[in-house]
């Protein structure tokens, strides 16, 4: 017999197999107290030299990739952000030309329309 912890869409298992006529089959599958969730990531703090002109996310979903670097020049219509929502993903462009004067989320944080993900100045 051997045991085995399993995970299954975040609830936890102990089993325990059993082998008998040359096939696995499990024993027990009890669940087990859930380890308690991962407080979520804050997203990173604005810099203190924050731009006065801000990039908003248009539509609710998750950060999927940060485009832009701090102090990097951008151009109107230039990708600072990807937002993923209902599987496409959304870039979220620069309202006008500037310089990247801060990154205010993370790849994987959820965002809701309107959130300042970035400002310029």
């Amino acid at each position: 017999m051997k045991s085995y912890t399993i995970t299954v869409n975040g609830n936890v298992y102990d089993v325990t197999v059993e082998e008998k006529n040359g096939a696995a089959a499990p024993v027990m599958a009890a669940p087990v107290a859930a380890a308690p969730a991962a407080a979520p990531k804050a997203a990173p703090k604005a810099a203190s030299g924050a731009g006065s002109i801000k990039v908003e996310a248009g539509a609710a979903g998750k950060v999927f990739k940060v485009e832009a670097k701090v102090g990097q020049s951008v151009k109107r219509g230039d990708a600072v952000v990807i937002i993923e929502a209902m599987k496409m993903e959304i870039p979220v462009v620069a309202p006008e030309d500037g310089t990247v004067a801060s990154i205010d989320c993370a790849v994987g944080d959820p965002v809701e329309a309107g959130a300042v993900l970035a400002t310029l100045n």
